[in-house]
């Protein structure tokens, strides 16, 4: 596993839960959103399995709706434990974020 792959398996939850946050999403969509933002790497097969998870832990629900294209998809949305968990990601995201770049900008520097 590459070193990227390392760092986006530890964010990849939170990243969803965030898209989902912004609109009811279904899993191809997810996908999508997440190369539209720069995360190309990112293939259905990573994104399933933690969407089954999500659910699991009650922090997404998902309800099938009709589709203008095809049969109908499922689309997530984000339950109350979800909306917690997203700002404990968040939280958590600039705890770590802020010294990992002051650390590295610092290292950037010292060359």
């Amino acid at each position: 596993m590459s070193l990227r792959s390392q760092l986006l398996k530890g964010i990849l939850e939170g990243c969803i839960l965030s898209i989902i946050k912004q609109k009811p999403t279904y899993g191809y969509e997810l996908s999508m959103r997440l190369q539209q933002f720069g995360l190309p790497d990112v293939s259905e097969g990573s994104i399933y399995p933690i969407l089954l998870r999500l659910q699991k832990e009650k922090l997404i629900e998902g309800n099938l709706q009709k589709s203008e294209a095809g049969p109908k998809r499922k689309y997530y949305h984000l339950t109350e434990a979800g909306h917690s968990a997203l700002e404990a990601f968040i939280f958590h995201w600039e705890a770590i974020k802020v010294p990992v770049e002051a650390i590295i900008e610092k290292g950037r520097n010292e060359q």
